[in-house]
């Protein structure tokens, strides 16, 4: 018997990959402000999206802390929206 996960409307990283939040991230910050906001090498050191995901799937708390900062990205920009 398969089970269908339960919706999350509330939950904004629900849906995303993890290759779209760190793109994302890239957009906003650049590999340059992601190597200062998080201390990866493969942020500051020749960095791409790809070899940034092997890292991030094998790291969970690297992995957290760039969910984090996604979330902490979005909030700002309802912030900033609100204020307009």
């Amino acid at each position: 018997m398969t089970s269908t996960p339960p919706a999350q409307p509330r939950n904004p990283l629900h849906g995303l990959t993890l290759e779209r939040i760190l793109t994302e991230l890239v957009e906003h910050y650049g590999w340059d402000g992601l190597a200062q906001r998080i201390a990866l090498r493969c942020f500051a050191s020749e960095p791409s999206i790809a070899s940034s995901l092997k890292v991030l799937r094998k790291t969970p708390w690297a992995r957290e802390k760039v969910e984090s900062l996604y979330l902490f990205m979005l909030r700002e920009a309802r912030r900033t929206r609100s204020r307009a």
